[in-house]
């Protein structure tokens, strides 16, 4: 009978896959569990190969976020875990999160979001040809290229034509409904990628959260801050809550330290206490990197 111990045992089974935990044998939970141990071994391999490629030591704790796990850590000065969160990371079609490492410098308290080029061209101008109040409706508003701002009101057809060909630009008022939430965290980098919270909270919920255009969306915004923070004399939990919520606009707050940050991709992990961990090759990379390790020597670069 499928009962008791044996739904308690496919629940512990799935939330070590990351897949819902609900004890349901779906079809990737059948999947799952239908996948040879050869192919669990070959995971935990080329995992480690990536392992191999990354620093071993850092001037601060880093901050990590393996994609595949959909999970942040922020670790202490002993190596462990000090926060854990849910992110959410790129769509695995057209928008990966890359792999990368760089170091964090200011965090941005109620932040603007500028849309990037990409979006603006392919979302923001065909909605607004369809309603020319979609950009105050949403909370936007027209900016030239320096910041100053054109119009939050109905757009004209003039103005349409220079957001078309990219002469001015768009970007999101601070606040509540703003899609980078009330804090970013910044690494500068030239993919334009960043840590930040959402107002879309009930995607935090999903198994397999590859939703965003390929920045990363935190499950703990306050609380990664206070961490990020933590050598900032006065930026306790409780003043980056208020800062957030009532604070100054587009406030940035420069780091007293850099922060590693690491962006991996590892399907397989092995946590402190020993559990193995697997997950879905979401963009491919394992598939990859085992081609080019079959090729066998020289390895391209």
């Amino acid at each position: 009978m499928y009962t008791g111990a044996v739904v308690d045992g496919v629940k512990r089974y799935q939330q070590r896959h990351g897949l819902h935990a609900d004890g349901r044998l779906g079809a990737q939970t059948v999947k799952s569990l239908n996948t040879p141990l050869t192919a669990r071994i070959r995971q935990l391999q080329l995992t480690l190969e990536r392992w191999r490629w990354l620093p071993h030591s850092f001037p601060e704790p880093p901050v990590v976020i393996n994609i595949p796990e959909f999970r942040l850590r922020a670790f202490d000065g002993e190596g462990l875990p000090a926060l854990e969160m849910k992110v959410i990371v790129g769509k695995a079609i057209r928008h990966n999160t890359p792999v990368f490492a760089d170091k964090m410098e200011y965090v941005v308290l109620r932040p603007y979001w500028n849309v990037p080029p990409s979006i603006q061209r392919s979302e923001i101008v065909p909605a607004v040809r369809k309603d020319a109040n979609y950009i105050a409706k949403k909370g936007f508003e027209v900016t030239r290229h320096g910041g100053e701002p054109v119009t939050s009101g109905p757009v004209s057809a003039e103005v349409l034509e220079q957001l078309r060909t990219g002469k001015l630009a768009v970007r999101q008022k601070p606040g509540p409904t703003n899609s980078l939430g009330l804090v970013k965290l910044i690494f500068p980098n030239q993919n334009n990628v960043y840590l930040h919270s959402t107002p879309a909270q009930e995607l935090f919920s999903q198994a397999r959260r590859d939703f965003s255009h390929g920045c990363i969306r935190v499950e703990k915004p306050a609380e990664l801050t206070a961490w990020a923070l933590r050598n900032n004399p006065g930026w306790d939990l409780g003043r980056i809550r208020q800062a957030m919520t009532s604070g100054k606009d587009n406030q940035q707050v420069n780091l007293t330290r850099p922060i590693p940050v690491l962006i991996l991709y590892g399907t397989a992990v092995a946590d402190e206490a020993g559990a193995v961990r697997f997950f879905d090759d979401i963009y491919g990379f394992d598939a990859s990197l085992e081609k080019v390790l079959n090729a066998g020597y020289p390895y391209p670069r």
